[in-house]
């Protein structure tokens, strides 16, 4: 996870080559389709980036909405939807506390390693802006929908191992907004030792990539916490 959210907006290109090599076993789609059906479905995405998220699902819904602050990856995304050829898809470039929609408008609300830019503790307003976002998914949602969030619960690690600036925010989505919550593996897998050592040198610092350096890996371990929710009928 980078500190900075506002960088996304100028290296889309580099971000793609890395989230595209993250997951390489699938976990995430399967573990999606146990949690919630997608098809034929209202869903928006929140935080949407380059449409990793967007994409697993734009196939088998009814619509689908990417929403994110950085203009840049929204055009990715949507480059990336029309590939598909599908027509059920609109972008909005907007704050996740201010969503874009109309009320009761959505089935389901995915949000993939976005609401933790502004709900780290290290972010001075971080309880309130969760409970905007909180607010504004619960404003969009249809009753007897689903939310879906997906944060990083260690880059590097076997067993997940949250950033200590995360704890709270994932505390707070289970004990206070009543979210049931697990785990999975979602290792990268890089095309070459090199690669793997130059992209996440560049997205997680050198730490990471002095060991992937010395350990000659081109497999990097990644845990992804999964969080969900159904709004009451």
């Amino acid at each position: 996870m980078l500190m900075n959210d506002d960088v996304y907006e100028h290296i889309s290109t580099p971000y793609e080559l890395l989230v595209s090599k993250e997951d390489y076993t699938n976990n995430i789609p399967a573990v999606l389709a146990e949690i919630a059906d997608f098809t034929n479905k209202d869903v928006v995405d929140l935080g949407a980036g380059t449409g990793r998220l967007t994409c697993m699902a734009a196939s088998s819904c009814n619509s689908i909405v990417a929403v994110d602050a950085a203009a840049n990856m929204l055009k990715v995304t949507a480059s990336k939807l029309a590939a598909m050829g599908l027509r059920n898809w609109k972008t909005s470039v907007a704050d996740l506390r201010q969503i874009p929609l109309e009320d009761q408008s959505a089935d389901m609300i995915i949000a993939g390693w976005s609401i933790c830019y502004m709900s780290s503790s290290g972010n001075q307003d971080w309880q309130e802006n969760l409970n905007q976002v909180m607010k504004e998914i619960d404003r969009v949602l249809r009753p007897g929908g689903t939310v879906i969030i997906l944060e990083t619960m260690g880059t590097g690690n076997t067993v997940p191992t949250p950033p200590d600036y995360l704890i709270p925010y994932f505390k707070r989505l289970e004990e206070q907004y009543g979210f049931a919550h697990k785990a999975i593996r979602t290792d990268y897998k890089f095309d070459s030792v090199e690669q793997a050592e130059q992209l996440c040198r560049d997205f997680f610092g050198d730490e990471l990539g002095d060991r992937i350096k010395g350990e000659k890996t081109n497999i990097v371990p990644e845990c992804t916490g999964i969080w969900w929710r159904n709004k009451s009928v």
